[in-house]
C-alpha cells in the first residue's frame, strides 16, 4: 500500500497543508500558514482530536440530548471535522457549512470529501453575509469557528453579528463559538458582554490555566435564550483528557466585569496569538 503523502497548496487565505497522521491510517491534520485548522479521521469520523472541537461537540450534545437529528449551521469549514461527527452521531441532520476560502473548499472536496448522504452542504460565502441572508428561526444549533489566520475577523465580533446569529436560531437554539485570548482578556470579555446583550443565558468553557491568565488559549462561548444545562456540560468537559471548567451565572458576570458590547464601528479582530501558541510549522 502506498504511504499517504502530505498535500501542500496555496488557498485564498494562505498555504494549506494536509498531513497524514502516522499513528492513524486514514487520519489527516489540516493547517493553514502553520495554524492547526482541523483533524479528520476518515475511518472514525466521531473522533475529535482538538480539545476545543470536543467542547463545541459537548455544547451540542448538552443542548439536544438524545442523539436525534438537528438543523445545524457551521460558520467556518476547515476539513469538516464537526460536521462529519454530527453526521454519524446524529444521522439525518441537515448541516449547512459556510466557508469563505474557495481554495480550501476545493482542497477538502478533492482529498477528504464527506461521505455520500452525509447531509453536509458547503457554501462558499462570508459567514456574516450568509447569516444575514439565511431564513429566520431555521437552525437548532449554530457553531462558529472562523479564523482569518489565527484571529477571529472583526465583523464576527459585534452586536450586529450576535443579532444575526440569534435571528437564525430557533427560540430554544444554541450558539457556540471557538474564541482565543489571554490575560487581561479584553477581547474575550467584550465578546461575553456582546452576547449577553442579545442572549439570556451564557456559559464559558476553558482550561483553568487559560482562565487564570497563565497562558493564551481557546475558550468556547455558549449562548441561548433558554437555560443551559451547565451541570451536564461541566461533567463532560471535566472528563476530557485536558479538563476544562464551565463558568456561568455570577462567576461569569464577575469575569466579564465592566466590559461593554462591541458596536460594528468599534469591532476589532481577536488578538494575535503569541509566538508558538498554536502554530506547528
Amino acid at each position: 500500500m502506498t504511504e499517504p503523502r502530505p498535500v501542500i497548496r496555496d488557498v485564498d487565505h494562505g498555504t494549506a497543508k494536509l498531513m497524514p497522521d502516522v499513528d492513524r491510517e486514514r487520519a489527516w491534520l489540516l493547517t493553514v500558514d502553520g495554524a492547526p485548522q482541523s483533524y479528520v479521521d476518515l475511518d472514525d469520523p466521531a473522533h475529535l482530536e482538538f480539545e476545543y472541537a470536543r467542547r463545541l461537540a459537548h455544547a451540542v450534545d448538552c443542548a439536544a440530548p438524545g442523539g436525534g437529528p438537528l438543523d445545524v449551521v457551521h460558520l467556518g469549514g476547515g476539513a469538516l471535522a464537526l460536521p462529519r461527527r454530527l453526521a454519524v452521531t446524529r444521522p439525518g441532520s441537515r448541516q449547512e457549512v459556510v466557508e469563505a476560502d474557495r481554495g480550501l473548499i476545493a482542497l477538502v472536496a478533492e482529498h477528504l470529501p464527506p461521505a455520500p448522504g452525509s447531509g453536509i452542504t458547503v457554501h462558499d460565502a462570508d459567514a456574516r453575509a450568509w447569516l444575514e441572508a439565511a431564513p429566520a428561526r431555521s437552525a437548532d444549533v449554530l457553531l462558529a469557528d472562523v479564523f482569518g489566520g489565527s484571529r477571529v475577523p472583526a465583523h464576527l465580533t459585534s452586536l450586529g453579528y450576535a443579532r444575526a446569529a440569534e435571528r437564525v436560531l430557533r427560540r430554544d437554539g444554541v450558539y457556540a463559538a471557538n474564541l482565543a485570548d489571554g490575560a487581561p482578556f479584553a477581547f474575550l470579555r467584550s465578546q461575553l458582554a456582546t452576547f449577553a446583550a442579545v442572549f439570556a443565558h451564557l456559559a464559558l468553557i476553558a482550561e483553568p490555566a487559560v482562565l487564570r491568565g497563565r497562558r493564551f488559549g481557546n475558550a468556547v462561548l455558549v449562548a441561548s435564550q433558554r437555560e443551559l444545562d451547565t451541570a451536564s456540560l461541566a461533567r463532560r468537559t471535566a472528563a476530557d483528557a485536558f479538563p476544562a471548567r464551565v463558568e456561568h451565572g455570577a462567576s461569569l458576570a464577575r469575569f466579564t466585569g465592566d466590559a461593554r458590547p462591541v458596536r460594528d464601528e468599534d469591532a476589532v479582530a481577536s488578538p494575535e496569538p503569541p509566538g508558538g501558541a498554536f502554530g506547528i510549522g
